[in-house]
């Protein structure tokens, strides 16, 4: 499946991209440094934080046959919110 559109989430401050970086990798995706690609059961995204602006980037760059971009998105979307809320 092909790529979706970036995600920009903004403010995210340091200590919610921690926790947010915390909770990935309770799911079995491993957010390394401030930026990079990660792949777990056929997903794969990349991602972009900036500290100094406190916003978050964040594709998905793959997705398996059966799970579309958009239910992705709408997951890391749920995970961002729940976390920086």
């Amino acid at each position: 499946m092909p790529a979706s559109e970036p995600q920009i989430f903004s403010p995210i401050t340091p200590e919610q991209y921690a926790n947010l970086v915390r909770k990935a990798g309770d799911a079995g995706i491993t957010l390394a440094g401030n930026s990079g690609n990660a792949s777990q059961f056929g997903v794969e995204v990349a991602w972009d934080y900036s500290p100094e602006a406190c916003r978050l980037t964040i594709q998905c760059l793959k997705a398996p046959f059966f799970m579309s971009p958009a239910t992705i998105d709408a997951q890391i979307k749920t995970m961002v919110e729940e976390t920086a809320g």
